[in-house]
């Protein structure tokens, strides 16, 4: 009997010790899915920040426009007409309402092409309610949309 039992165990196969390959490559999968996950997250938050830093930039740049026109209240009107660089803030050069509403135009729109991709800035003003009323649009694009910031504001003209 005895005798039986050796030539049993001696076809019989050892027991398995380890992985087998195809639990290796199993696990190779799970992980590989696991890490495009976390790439794609990654890329996500890329995405969200880029977005978040640009409007950021563009509340910013509403607010200084909406500190430059309540600075300059008699600019009124012209501060929807064409910008130029007049040298307004030079030490020793004197500009009128009008000159000053021309160069702080100029310095938006050059802030908004620094700052912001395709950046752009528009004043409306509406002189019908008292006081007058702007309308202030800092306006940029993104891959796949278009986006814009506008906020209004009164300003009583001088």
């Amino acid at each position: 009997m005895r005798k039986m039992q050796e030539r049993l165990a001696l076809w019989q196969r050892p027991a398995q010790r380890g992985f087998s390959l195809v639990e290796v490559l199993i696990a190779l999968i799970i992980i590989s899915v696991g890490m495009l996950g976390i790439a794609g997250l990654y890329v996500q938050s890329m995405q969200a920040g880029r977005t978040s830093m640009f409007r950021h930039h563009a509340v910013t740049l509403a607010g200084d426009v909406a500190d430059r026109i309540r600075a300059n209240p008699g600019g009124g009107a012209a501060y929807i007409g064409q910008g130029g660089d007049n040298n307004c803030v030079a030490e020793g050069v004197t500009c009128n309402e009008a000159a000053m509403a021309a160069h702080d135009i100029f310095l938006w729109r050059q802030q908004a092409a620094d700052t912001l991709p395709n950046g752009t800035v528009t004043v409306a003003r509406d002189g019908g309610p008292v006081p007058p009323v702007y309308t202030i649009t800092v306006a940029w694009t993104e891959p796949g949309e278009n986006l814009a910031y506008t906020i209004v504001i009164p300003v009583m003209d001088f």
